[in-house]
Parts: C-alpha cells; sequence; structure tokens
C-alpha cells in the first residue's frame, strides 16, 4: 500500500503526527493509498517554507518564470495518461471521455500563464505637475494559500498555481482530502520541473485544520479558494484583513425561449447537466423552459439522459461514473424526495443506481415541475440532474433569475438578438452565455458578481495575474 508523504520545502516529508489517512476509489471502494495526514503544525512549517521561497520565485525573471511554467506543462504532457488513470481512480470521472480532457486544460493552464506573464502590462500615468513621472508596476503578493475541490483536483489547483507563480507567489496548498491522490501526482510533476526550493508546499489533511491554518495564519499574505458558499463564507471571515479571490457555488438558470432551436438547447443542457456527474459549479441544474416549447424540450433532454452509460470509469462505453463521495449523493437523495413532496414529477432517475460496484453512483435525473421553494433551486445540487420549471412570458422568467441567489453562470437559449441582449445585461451573473452553456474559455474573467452568493474576484488568463499581484504606483521628481 502506498504511503503519500506531503511536499514542502523541495522535499517530501512526513506528517509530524505520523498520521495517515485512507484513500478510496469511489467506484469501487478499493482503498488506493494511505495520505498523510497534516496538522496545523505542518501547515505552519509550510507557510515558513514558502516565505524563504517567496524570495527565491520572486527574484526570477519573467521569461525565467515563463520558462519554469513551460517545463512543468512538459512534465505533466509525459505523464498523461498515468496522471489521467490516477484521476479515474482517485476521483471517479470516465478515464476516455473526461479525465484526460481534464489534464489537457491542466496543461493548457501552465501553457497559457507561461504566455500571460510575458505581456502583464505596465503604464504611465499622466498629471498635472510637469515636474514629475508616475508609472505604475505589478508585484507579487507573497505567500498565497490555495484551497481547491475534488470535482477537477488537477485543473482547479493548476488555475491557481500557475498564475501564482507566474506574478512570482509562493503558494500553500491544501487540496481536498477524497482527492489528495491526484494532489500528490500533480506535486510530483512540479518537483520534477524543478520548481524553486519553498516555492510549492503541499499539506494534506483535513479543511477544517490545515485550510483553516491557512486562512487564518497571518503567515499567509492572500487566499484563494473554491468550494462550497458556506465554506466560502467562513473563509471570508476568518482571512478578514487579507486579500481573497473566492469561487464559490453556482445555480444560475437556463432560460429557454420559445424561438429557440431546441436540439441546440437540449444538447447544451444535457452536457451541462451530466457532464462529471453533475459536480461542477457551472453546471445546468435549473431549467427556465418557456411554456409554449416547454413539454418539447423536456423530451429532447430526456432522450439524451437516458444514452448516458452508468459504470466502470475506466471501460471505453461509459459516459458516467459514480458521484465522488457519500456526503454529495445524499444531498442528491435528499434534493429528488423534497422535490417529490413538494409536487414535481421525476421523468427518469433521482436515485442511487443498483447492482454497481459501489453505492456512490446516483442515476441521470431528468424531473418536471421544480417550483421555487424546492432545494432544487434553494441550493446547489452537484449531481446529475436536470430540473425543470416553465414560465410564459419574458418578465416572467427575468423575475425568475433575478431572484435567483447565485451569480456564477446564466445561459439564454434563442434566436432573437435583441431578446438575447435584453437577458444577457438584465440578468446579474459574472457570465451569460448566448445559445451556448460554455463560458468560452480558459482566458475569460469567471466570478461572482456583488449581491449573490458565488463568490468574488475574478480568475482566468490575465484576470487571474491581476488578483494575484498588487498594483503599486511609483512616482519620481525629474527634476
Amino acid at each position: 500500500m502506498k504511503k503519500l508523504k506531503m511536499y514542502m520545502d523541495g522535499k517530501w516529508v512526513e506528517p509530524i503526527s505520523g498520521a495517515y489517512f485512507d484513500a478510496f476509489n469511489p467506484a469501487t471502494g478499493e482503498l488506493i493509498a494511505k495520505v498523510a495526514e497534516g496538522t496545523r503544525e505542518d501547515a505552519q512549517a509550510a507557510i515558513a517554507a514558502a516565505k524563504r521561497g517567496f524570495e527565491q520565485i520572486s527574484s526570477m525573471s519573467v521569461w525565467e518564470r515563463s520558462r519554469l511554467l513551460t517545463s512543468i506543462a512538459s512534465v505533466i504532457e509525459k505523464r498523461k495518461e498515468a496522471l489521467a488513470h490516477t484521476l479515474t481512480q482517485d476521483q471517479g470521472k470516465p478515464y476516455h471521455t473526461e479525465a484526460l480532457l481534464e489534464i489537457e486544460g491542466t496543461i493548457a493552464a501552465f501553457l497559457e500563464a507561461a504566455e500571460q506573464i510575458k505581456w502583464l502590462e505596465t503604464s504611465v500615468i499622466s498629471v498635472e505637475d510637469s515636474s514629475k513621472r508616475v508609472f505604475t508596476i505589478r508585484q507579487p503578493k507573497g505567500v498565497y494559500g490555495i484551497i481547491t475541490p475534488w470535482n477537477f483536483p488537477f485543473m482547479v489547483p493548476a488555475e491557481y498555481m500557475a498564475y501564482g507563480l507566474a506574478a512570482g507567489n509562493a503558494i500553500v496548498w491544501a487540496p481536498a482530502p477524497s482527492t489528495s491522490v491526484c494532489a500528490v501526482a500533480l506535486a510530483e510533476c512540479l518537483a520534477e520541473a524543478g520548481v524553486p526550493q519553498g516555492a510549492v508546499n503541499l499539506v494534506t489533511g483535513k479543511g477544517t485544520i490545515v485550510g483553516d491554518e491557512l486562512v487564518a495564519n497571518p503567515g499567509t499574505d492572500a487566499i484563494g479558494f473554491t468550494g462550497s458558499t458556506a465554506t466560502g463564507n467562513q473563509i471570508a471571515i476568518r482571512g478578514a484583513g487579507k486579500p481573497l479571490l473566492l469561487e464559490l457555488g453556482g445555480n444560475g438558470p437556463t432560460i429557454v425561449l420559445a424561438d429557440a432551436d431546441l436540439d441546440r438547447a437540449a444538447k447544451s443542457i444535457a452536457f451541462g447537466s451530466f457532464f462529471n456527474g453533475g459536480q461542477v459549479c457551472t453546471s445546468t441544474e435549473l431549467i427556465l423552459a418557456q411554456k409554449d416549447i416547454h413539454d418539447e424540450l423536456v423530451q429532447r433532454v430526456l432522450q439524451h439522459a437516458k444514452e448516458i452509460v452508468l459504470g466502470d470509469p475506466f471501460d471505453p462505453r461509459t459516459t458516467m461514473g459514480p458521484l465522488n463521495n457519500e456526503m454529495v449523493v445524499a444531498k442528491n437523495d435528499e434534493h429528488a424526495l423534497d422535490s417529490l413532496k413538494k409536487g414535481a414529477e421525476i421523468l427518469l432517475g433521482g436515485k442511487r443506481a443498483t447492482n454497481m460496484t459501489s453505492n456512490l453512483f446516483f442515476e441521470p435525473t431528468v424531473i418536471t415541475g421544480v417550483t421555487e421553494d424546492c432545494l432544487y433551486c434553494q441550493e446547489e445540487t452537484f449531481g446529475p440532474v436536470a430540473p425543470f420549471m416553465s414560465f410564459s412570458t419574458h418578465e416572467e422568467a427575468l423575475e425568475l433569475a433575478r431572484k435567483n441567489k447565485w451569480g456564477l453562470v446564466s445561459c439564454i437559449f434563442t434566436n432573437n438578438f435583441k431578446d438575447s441582449m435584453y437577458f444577457a445585461e438584465k440578468i446579474k451573473a459574472g457570465i451569460v452565455t448566448i445559445n451556448s452553456g460554455s463560458g468560452g474559455g480558459s482566458n475569460v474573467p469567471f466570478g461572482g458578481v456583488a449581491g449573490k452568493q458565488s463568490g468574488m474576484g475574478r480568475i482566468g488568463g490575465k484576470y487571474s495575474l491581476y488578483e494575484m499581484t498588487d498594483l503599486k504606483a511609483i512616482c519620481m521628481d525629474v527634476t
């Protein structure tokens, strides 16, 4: 049985307590590794190492850091199949259709950051006094604590680390416990690529201990977190006074108007609802369909859902694997039962799959007659579900969208340009897509908006660099 250590100060180290926790394959329940269970003292040691590592990473030139990121991408490329295998084994997503895709996205994150940092602009500011020159520069924040989720255990950490290192920050990383095997595999890539000693430090363990220490410890200068809104709110309290980059929950509505291309809408909704088992903050978790086309759209989505193959995530025929952990499956159980009690109708699924290799498989689910008081509207489900509500007028749809608590992504399907822009401008969300469920790409600014529950700050391309650096004005008297 593999015993996986933590990576700290350029070395693989045992936890101070000597304790390890078990990592299980969600598809089979098989024990796959024992992972170091870090303590607050381990996190403190990692922060101290990052303080030292910051001096080295921040003193490197932009071009040196760019080459480092390119080297990391090359190592990941070399290990791509093995990393995808680890991802499927540890997280549960299908190897052929999703795991390899995530590793490709991880490689892209490091390559994109390697290019973006070369073009991080400075500026000269005109001032009234002709004897002065004023210009701005961007500098790293220092030690960046990052806390990452289990749904994309390679790609989300890469988005933080690639741009954090590009900007010259040192990183202390606390991954989700249930995908810590993936975290160790990614840290091995960084070590092989020659990341400077102390520039990246991995501390595995419970978020309430390791993650909390990163947030509250005065040795971290900034915090990045992707995860639930509830945890993000606690981080905002514990990390008060620090720059916070919080990418939180989502359940923004997808609105389908009567004139929409229903084939396109149904295909997009099915992908958004069932990709990665619906375990995505941008999943299509609430569909508002205009009454004229509601029933037909439901039937088309239902047909897509029936074509999903649930099974062994290593089998090429499988298109959806297990959910990652018991907590998220139990939440799907709860939401389905709640909707039935409130008058909704489950057309497909709504329960755990039987005769599978573990109890974490949940059937693709299509539900109609969802009401505003259902948990499907009030919470982020994080599962393979397509819940439908109907509406009559544009104003009714907009009102439902405005009352939605989430502000991450909303989608509009219509062939009317005027209507598409009306909804896009009126809906309060960080991203509004038109006739597509995709956000547009990794360089697009991604994040929540004020007054909603999807977080603060922006990640993606140059916007990550803006978040992970401080803007400094330099004023010089030239006479």
